[in-house]
């Protein structure tokens, strides 16, 4: 259990680390965050693929294709109901320096891209957790360092935007830790259910991935080739998947 425990809390903490590192991100030109937002694009795409669509169809026993993408497309529509009620990423990054629009407001604008990493970390540490309830301790182990070291970068993209949005340093660090918290508590609900986390794993991994492909596609590419950046762009998200991808490859 102290091992469980101690691997939960370095999966979070690898966010609140990958947060640390974004700050070094300042508000800066269209260009600039085009680049930056795109990079985390590249990044969420290769988690939402690599990470926990194909892990759903492994996992998925006889049903795993209709059961994997049922489970993206319920992601995906579910971020569609809460993007009825929440103001558009788009404009994010390019907030005016001249207006001072509420903290509430500024908050909004980031929730849907937030909420994508957030809600793919619970299954992610789901994952992990399951290999600990299973016995298969040096599995797990793996497992939860691979996500620790994916963690990195995404908090790092995670704080970009919001920062750019104009939300303070200390607000974006809360958010970010937030998102490390989820996954602390997903790795958990794995360990101490894992007959039912076993059972619901693979349509949770394809759901979160549904989610982020949402997000990607309607939010983040659209706000990314808006500026006349598309090329910077284009070739920043494939240096975030390229990234992840090698993570996976050097941990597989």
């Amino acid at each position: 259990m102290q091992l469980v425990m101690l691997t939960a809390a370095g999966v979070g903490l690898a966010t609140v680390l990958g947060a640390i590192l974004g700050f070094i991100f300042k508000k800066s030109s269209h260009k600039f965050n085009d680049v930056i937002l795109s990079f985390a694009a590249g990044v969420m795409l290769a988690a939402a693929v690599i990470g926990l669509i194909l892990p759903s169809l492994q996992l998925g026993g006889k049903y795993s294709l209709p059961v994997c993408i049922a489970g993206v497309f319920c992601g995906a529509f579910f971020v569609n109901v809460i993007d009825k009620a929440v103001p558009h990423l788009h404009s994010v990054i390019g907030v005016d320096s001249e207006s001072h629009p509420k903290n509430t407001q500024k908050i909004n604008k980031i929730l849907l891209f937030v909420m994508a990493i957030a809600i793919h970390n619970l299954p992610e540490g789901i994952a992990a957790g399951v290999g600990f309830g299973t016995g298969n301790t040096a599995e797990a182990l793996t497992i939860a360092g691979g996500i620790a070291l994916q963690n990195i970068p995404e908090g790092m993209v995670i704080i970009a935007p919001m920062l750019a949005a104009g939300i303070s340093h200390g607000r974006a660090f809360v958010i970010a830790a937030f998102t490390g918290l989820i996954e602390v508590i997903g790795t958990l609900i794995g360990y101490f259910a894992i007959s039912i986390s076993a059972t619901v794993l693979p349509f949770a991994l394809s759901f979160a991935g549904g989610t982020m492909l949402y997000v990607i596609s309607d939010e983040m590419i659209p706000e990314t080739h808006a500026h006349g950046s598309q090329r910077g762009a284009t070739y920043s998200l494939i240096a975030g998947f390229c990234l992840m991808l090698v993570f996976d490859v050097l941990l597989g």
